[in-house]
């Protein structure tokens, strides 16, 4: 190998590396932002229907003691 296909094959890895890297972290905070997204807006809406539900309940039963 001349010293040319070796200067080549280093800036390329370093290429090849940084790109991979920054396409990864790119796609994993996109996926996770979006995973994260849908979830928070499933459990938030399940949490606040029941958190809803049981101080409805509650303020009923107070207000049928009277």
């Amino acid at each position: 190998m001349n010293i040319e296909d070796q200067v080549w094959d280093q800036v390329w890895d370093q290429v090849y590396n940084q790109v991979c890297d920054q396409v990864r972290n790119q796609v994993r905070d996109q996926v996770r932002n979006q995973v994260y997204n849908q979830v928070w807006d499933q459990v938030r809406s399940q949490v606040w229907d029941q958190v809803r539900d049981q101080v409805r309940n509650q303020v009923r039963r107070k207000l049928n003691e009277y």
